[in-house]
């Protein structure tokens, strides 16, 4: 069995969300010769008030982002 942690913030949809276990999963298991049965996948999925960069949580800095700037993680 071959188990991968995703951390991420939040405010990706289901849909992100299915392609990335989907693409990864099938990538774990090519790249260690597993069958795709045997690959385990978490996603958790982080506030932006709980997630900092330099000391600001992502909710402050992406209030202070310019309009149209992207989005940071």
């Amino acid at each position: 069995m071959l188990l991968l942690r995703i951390t991420m913030l939040e405010g990706r949809s289901a849909e992100q969300k299915a392609e990335l276990a989907r693409a990864l999963s099938a990538a774990a298991a090519e790249a260690f010769g597993v069958p795709l049965a045997e690959v385990r996948l978490i996603i958790q999925e982080v506030p932006p008030t709980h997630w900092t960069v330099g000391g600001q949580s992502m909710a402050e800095l992406r209030r202070n982002e310019p309009a149209g700037g992207g989005q940071a993680s």
